[in-house]
């Protein structure tokens, strides 16, 4: 696709494509330098998120696309100039679905960032013309990396000096054959273990896996490798440097959200403001152009289907003149999008956002879900639909419920369990079977007229439960009038929402003889019945009633309402009184009718429009806590890679909030919640405090959490090894460093300056060293590489308990429980043929375990070898 000057073809097929702005033009980057910036140059990075069945230049036409412009710190006026103009030929090229970044060195977007795991890496200087992104093997290399960042990762050249060093953060001294990462005092676990996982992505990818690694957590207990860092950095004088202030943005820095209408008065430039948060769509017209300000820290321009060509060209530099108008830094994002085409993170700034029918489901956006009678197989089956439908089965598990009284919980007679007073707060657990396991989920059910000693004790209660079950309950906080589709199944339609506490009403008074209750529902996995004010204004034509007196039982079916509701409402009938029953169509009401209601009063006799679900991209971020204020990490496009053991995840799915705790970050379970009920409290969109929240760890998900993930490994933190497992592993061998050093201090003096000419000779094996690159990194074997003979001869070994190659048709699509014995679930594309292979992925399974993890991930879930 020849777009013009200086701008080069796309590959359609390919997920993630760079390039160097050099000499005014576009210079592709090799695939195994992605993730090295030069500080002197500026970058285009193009990432296709979705392709149709189209191949060739309509492919990339029918994608949603994000195109990024990267900026050097040191990079020259004419290079960034270069660089806006080429994105702008790009951009027209690409269509109107394609979403503009523009990013500054070390204050990158999470959609950027999260192209690249385990990190970025920034350069030091130029890349002059020919010569390499990165050379591998070659050691005559001297450098100090300062690692920083918790989720996105960046790791920066800095200073051959201690004064580099900081308390708080991770170095990495390169020494080309021996890489020591030197772990601040004051740095968390999980800061080392994903430094630890770039050191190794660097080992790998720059040293072809034969370099070795040793690990400084406490320099006194580490001799010999604080040995060679004096003896290439000196002695140390004095002490490190304090920790730097954490720059992230929290959450209460990104509610302030305004809207400003951008257009041409003459020859002046109009910046008029039109509303601030909570912010509608219907603010935005097609034929206009309009900034919106987050807080300072991103500035979206949005553009409609109708502005012109010139307009659109003109974006950047209206943003760009919008932020030095405000005084923000000249490194604050900008995000440039087209009508039709706008980002999870911009539709999510406003209220609501219109579906569009005929949208592709670009960036993971889901349908409407399937309707109709639950199979509970499909539900377990297909974890996406479990998830969509908010459903973990048809309901018809074990229940137990306990109201919460006198500070303590009471069990509930299974005869009253769909008996629900809005004074008092309920747990409800549920108990049910998913591939022969059994598993369990506590809903604790909040009242809203609980006072604040019953809503206290609810949560202690629910921890005494939890431990009673070994830490096996997943946590679901629910609020009376949000309850989520399982919660109304598992009452089969019955469940009943009394005003007050049994015996008085929520004024403390005594229960009236007459009561009015509202039925909502058409079957018994959506029917819930709640108490209402027993006057008229309280009645709705699209609903039925039922208005409880001494004498009779009234069913008040409104003109809107149909067959369905109505039966429900039968069956409702016989569960809240006893009396007789006596049917009452509106506009036919009785005298005594309107008299046990104080008399006729106008209510809502329109018909009720039908409620279209929001189907909102869900989204991922890791929770942390600044200063006391929440702090959250987005990463854009997620997988099931993004968890960690030392992680607490949000994941937003609109309906409902799902936090993730990772087995090492239990300790954080009671400061989770409060941040999720932070994040609602602070949303722009004005989202409600009733949504429910469902607390979740790690290796006891529920489908309606997995089944938002592209593809779930149940196995997947089986065996899989700690960060302090794999420093032992690793220090474990530092008695063999002492015979490592006399060479690298041979090697420092007699080539200080290194010309790339020498060759490495044998080093001593580090214990350990490729265990854990190999379950850091999660890479496949490297045919040529020494390093990966050991994960070669044990994959052929694997292999030939099940002898030799397996066809196709046994291995893909295959869950683990489906494949015969011996083969390991997660690489089950290692024991195909090398014809079917080379058939199947197109290329040779050298060439596949070359690529970056995540493209073999993305092309085994695309052939069925996930």
């Amino acid at each position: 696709m020849d777009i013009g000057k200086g701008v080069p073809a796309i590959e359609c097929h390919r997920v993630l494509q760079i390039w160097i702005v050099e000499n005014l033009k576009m210079v592709a980057v090799p695939e195994r330098a992605y993730g090295n910036f030069f500080e002197a140059h500026c970058y285009i990075v193009l990432h296709v998120s979705y392709l149709g069945s189209l191949s060739g230049p309509e492919a990339t036409q029918g994608a949603s696309n994000d195109l990024h412009y990267w900026v050097g710190l040191a990079a020259s006026a004419e290079a960034q100039d270069a660089a806006a103009t080429l994105v702008q030929h790009l951009q027209e090229a690409l269509g109107d679905r394609t979403v503009q970044h523009r990013e500054a060195q070390g204050h990158e977007s999470h959609c950027f960032l999260s192209y690249f795991r385990p990190g970025v890496i920034y350069r030091k200087g130029g890349l002059a013309s020919g010569l390499k992104h990165v050379e591998t093997d070659v050691y005559s290399i001297r450098r100090l990396l300062h690692i920083r960042g918790r989720k996105h990762v960046s790791a920066t050249e800095v200073e051959l000096s201690w004064n580099s060093f900081r308390k708080d953060d991770i170095f990495l001294l390169d020494l080309g054959k021996v890489m020591i990462q030197w772990n601040g005092p004051e740095s968390s676990i999980s800061e080392k273990a994903r430094g630890l996982a770039l050191t190794y992505s660097l080992k790998d990818k720059e040293r072809g896996g034969r370099a070795q690694i040793g690990v400084v957590d406490d320099e006194a207990e580490a001799p010999d490798l604080m040995q060679i860092m004096k003896a290439v950095l000196g002695c140390r004088a004095g002490s490190l440097h304090t920790a730097m202030p954490d720059r992230s943005i929290n959450q209460l820095q990104k509610t302030t959200v305004r809207l400003y209408h951008v257009y041409k008065k003459g020859e002046d430039l109009v910046v008029q403001e039109l509303a601030t948060c909570p912010l509608t769509h219907d603010l935005l017209q097609e034929e206009n152009c309009y900034i919106l300000d987050q807080g300072g820290f991103k500035i979206y321009v949005w553009q409609g289907r109708r502005c012109s060509l010139q307009e659109k060209r003109a974006a950047f530099s209206r943003a760009v003149g919008f932020i030095q108008a405000k005084g923000y830094p000249v490194y604050t994002n900008v995000e440039v999008l087209n009508g039709g085409a706008e980002s999870a993170a911009f539709k999510q700034l406003f209220r609501a956002w219109p579906k569009e029918r005929d949208q592709n489901r670009a960036r993971g956006e889901t349908g409407k879900p399937m309707q109709g009678t639950l199979d509970v197989g499909k539900l377990h089956s297909r974890p996406e639909l479990a998830a969509q439908l908010r459903m973990l089965d048809d309901g018809t598990g074990k229940v137990e419920v306990w109201c919460i009284q006198d500070l303590c919980r009471q069990l509930v007679d299974p005869k009253h369990h769909g008996h629900l007073y809005s004074g008092n707060c309920y747990l409800v657990l549920y108990t049910y079977q998913k591939l022969g396991r059994v598993q369990y989920i506590l809903y604790l059910w909040q009242g809203h007229q609980a006072t604040p000693d019953k809503i206290t004790a609810l949560s202690y209660n629910a921890e005494e439960l939890d431990l009673m079950y070994h830490g096996a309950l997943v946590q679901a906080h629910v609020s009376m009038g949000s309850e989520p589709p399982h919660f109304l199944a598992i009452f089969q339609g019955q469940l009943v929402v009394f005003q007050g506490v049994p015996g008085c009403n929520g004024k403390g008074q005594p229960v009236s003889p007459t009561r009015l209750f509202h039925v909502r529902g058409t079957d018994n996995h959506n029917a819930k019945t709640m108490e209402v004010p027993a006057r008229a204004s309280s009645l709705n034509s699209s609903d039925v009633f039922l208005l409880v007196t001494a004498d009779v039982c009234y069913l008040w079916f409104g003109k809107g309402c149909n067959g369905d509701q109505r039966e429900m409402a039968r069956v409702v009938a016989t569960v809240i009184s006893r009396k007789n029953k006596e049917i009452v169509l509106e506009g036919q009401e009785p005298s005594h009718f309107w008299v046990a209601l104080g008399g006729p009063a106008p209510y809502p006799s329109s018909k009720r429009l039908p409620e279209e679900t929001c189907r909102v991209q869900p989204r991922l971020f890791e929770c942390s806590s600044q200063s006391g204020s929440l702090v959250l990490t987005e990463m854009v496009f997620f997988s099931q890679d993004d968890l960690d053991k030392y992680d607490i995840m949000l994941l937003d799915t609109w309906e409902e909030i799902f936090l993730w705790l990772g087995e090492a970050a239990s300790k954080w379970k009671k400061e989770a919640v409060g941040w999720a009920q932070e994040y609602l409290k602070t949303h722009p969109a004005g989202r409600s405090p009733a949504t429910p929240i469902v607390l979740v760890k790690q290796g006891l998900e529920p489908p309606t959490f997995t089944g938002w993930f592209l593809a779930w490994d149940p196995y997947k933190w089986t065996n899989s090894q700690s960060y302090e497992e794999v420093v032992e592993g690793s220090l474990g061998a530092v008695a063999d460093i002492s015979r490592v050093t006399a060479e690298v201090n041979n090697f420092r003096l007699s080539n200080p300056r290194g010309n790339g000419t020498a060759r490495p000779t044998a080093l001593p094996a580090l214990k350990g060293s490729q265990a854990s690159a190999e379950n850091e990194l999660e890479l496949g074997p490297k045919a040529g590489s020494a390093s990966a003979s050991t994960s070669t001869s044990a994959s052929a070994s694997t292999s030939s308990v099940i002898s030799g190659s397996l066809p196709r048709e046994q291995l893909m699509y295959q869950a683990a429980e489906d494949l015969p014995e011996g083969v390991d679930p997660t690489r089950k594309e290692f024991y195909l043929s090398d014809s079917d292979f080379q058939d199947i992925f197109g290329k040779s399974k050298e060439e596949f375990y070359r690529m970056a993890k995540w493209k073999q991930q993305q092309e085994k879930k695309q052939h069925g070898f996930f």
